[in-house]
């Protein structure tokens, strides 16, 4: 989230947390709507469609159980369900479960679901949720979102083959009744339980086709849509769920995402009224419109709890030396980037937090150090014994504004130190596949919230998500007691250290902090973009005249 500039969103969705864990009360059901009027229920029934982009070009899976990136889990989260969800207000309600009870010492949630069904005419059960928050713990299943269900009763000993499936800490008691068991309290629990990675499967359909998430005729789901067409690298098709159980609450008819990575062919679709959305969070404004857009009064934005960085591969010299990754991140402009480069989409980040759940909202070091910068390369290159940088790579995902932000860092960094830093980009999936089998010096990264907790950001540091291979035992121990100690306060200071030393140890180069920026339709109306930065098409309507 941006300096304050942060809406409300993320402390309405704390405190709707807050009321669904005290001291183990019932959830009541969602709230019934108003019976609409017979002239609103025929413009509701009118055939809707949306038209959005997806500047990446294509998502890296639709599976929930894999699905990592925003792109992902933005089409995972329009064709599947969870227990759980944000509604259209921003706050977190019963979904598949109808209601739900937190034990009073917050270590067991039990759930009860609704009568729902699978986009094939399935029954939902909680045996669709078991399965598949197993399936994601499951060592073979090499889902890097595993972490998540960490907070399960030996759901971390399961994924390290150190306990078996039947010891993790979900069970379905019954078809409709889900039974999960901490290993701490948690209380963002709920909000890891809407998100995407605790989504139910067919275990039926998985079980009985390793692609089953790779073309639509096999892609089975629970949620507001269903897939119908997907052309790779082109455009994927979605239209109404008429078996969802929430049907009556989804106006589109039809979402169609187009595939197309120029920013300025995503705006001039929009301004022809080829496309109903574009921009942030699946697209991009192209960068030379954004002042003007925003004159005019059409552009959008809103602050969210993401960070855009550059992640060092720690493995390998130079930067196997901290000295020298301070030095690389010391050197950069932060300011020259956030005035002149993407204005309006960023605020400069010295920490890895976002300023919402920073402990040192000031940052950890001086933007533009460079004489700083100088002295911490010479020391680096002291200790490694070395005269000269080798060749140096840069590596990014294909868009304007990551071909920007090289450009003009890769200018700092040969001013402050005289050197030439080679820039290599790649389409988006190839490049997270080089980044994740270390075939990098220097890679574009970032992070979006998937829940307001430091933790969910200090943790990308460890385990499969860990793309800068750094370790650091201090740091692991601090993880480790922060998720045992109950009381805040001393929580606190455990993450509080674990922040100091990542800080310290710069595995990754913190540039900014991201602001939303999109032109929408006037047609559009409640589309759901929550604090973190999810894109919610459930409650969209585009009403055309």
């Amino acid at each position: 989230m941006k300096a304050l500039q942060k809406m409300s969103l993320c402390f309405v969705m704390l405190s709707s947390l807050a009321f669904a864990g005290c001291g183990g009360q019932a959830s009541q059901p969602a709230e019934q709507k108003p019976a609409e009027t017979p002239a609103a229920q025929e413009q509701a029934a009118a055939p809707q469609e949306m038209r959005i982009n997806l500047n990446t070009g294509e998502p890296n899976t639709i599976d929930p159980g894999l699905a990592e990136d925003i792109p992902s889990m933005s089409i995972t989260r329009a064709a599947f369900d969870g227990l759980l969800r944000l509604d259209v207000d921003g706050k977190i309600k019963e979904s598949v479960a109808e209601k739900y009870e937190v034990s009073p010492d917050g270590l067991t949630y039990t759930f009860h679901l609704r009568d729902s069904k699978w986009s094939n005419g399935d029954p939902v059960t909680a045996h669709d949720f078991e399965y598949a928050w197993k399936r994601v713990l499951n060592p073979e299943t090499a889902s890097g979102y595993a972490y998540q269900m960490y907070y399960l009763k030996n759901g971390e000993a399961y994924n390290a083959k150190k306990a078996k499936a039947e010891d993790v800490g979900v069970k379905a008691a019954d078809e409709k009744t889900l039974v999960v068991t901490l290993e701490n309290p948690a209380p963002f629990f709920p909000q890891l339980v809407a998100s995407v990675t605790y989504f139910p499967v067919n275990k039926k359909v998985v079980e009985g086709n390793k692609d089953w998430a790779a073309k639509p005729e096999t892609y089975i789901g629970n949620g507001p849509f269903v897939l119908k067409k997907w052309e790779h690298k082109s455009l994927i098709e979605l239209e109404k769920n008429e078996n969802y159980w929430d049907k009556d609450r989804v106006k589109l008819s039809k979402l169609t995402v187009n595939m197309i990575e120029d920013a300025n062919t995503e705006l001039a679709m929009f301004e022809k009224g080829e496309l109903d959305w574009a921009g942030s969070p699946l697209g991009d404004l192209p960068l030379d419109a954004l002042d003007s857009l925003k004159d005019s009064g059409k552009m959008q934005s809103q602050a969210t709890a993401g960070t855009y960085w550059y992640i060092f591969n720690t493995t390998k010299p130079p930067f196997n030396n901290k000295h020298i990754r301070q030095a690389f991140a010391y050197a950069v402009n932060r300011q020259e980037i956030a005035d002149s480069v993407v204005p309006y989409k960023s605020t400069p980040a010295l920490g890895i937090l976002p300023p919402t759940m920073a402990f040192k909202p000031e940052g950890y070091f001086k933007d533009n150090d460079v004489e700083k910068a100088k002295e911490l390369l010479a020391q680096g290159m002291k200790e490694l014994g070395i005269s000269e940088l080798p060749e140096l790579t840069l590596a990014y995902n294909t868009t304007e504004v990551n071909q920007r932000i090289a450009t003009v860092i890769q200018d700092q960094w040969r001013k402050a130190f005289g050197i030439e830093v080679k820039l290599v980009n790649k389409e988006n999936k190839v490049h997270r596949e080089q980044m994740k089998a270390g075939n990098f010096d220097i890679g574009r990264a970032s992070w979006i919230g998937d829940f307001n907790d430091p933790i969910n950001f200090l943790e990308v540091f460890k385990g499969g998500l860990n793309t800068s291979k750094w370790e650091h035992k201090e740091f692991l121990d601090m993880l480790a007691k922060s998720a045992t100690e109950g009381d805040e306060a001393k929580r606190n200071v455990s993450l509080k250290r674990a922040d100091a030393i990542v800080m310290d140890e710069m595995p990754a180069l913190p540039i900014y902090y991201f602001t939303y920026t999109w032109v929408k339709q006037d047609s559009v109306k409640d589309v759901v973009i929550d604090a973190l930065g999810f894109i919610d098409f459930k409650y969209a309507s585009n009403e055309k005249k």
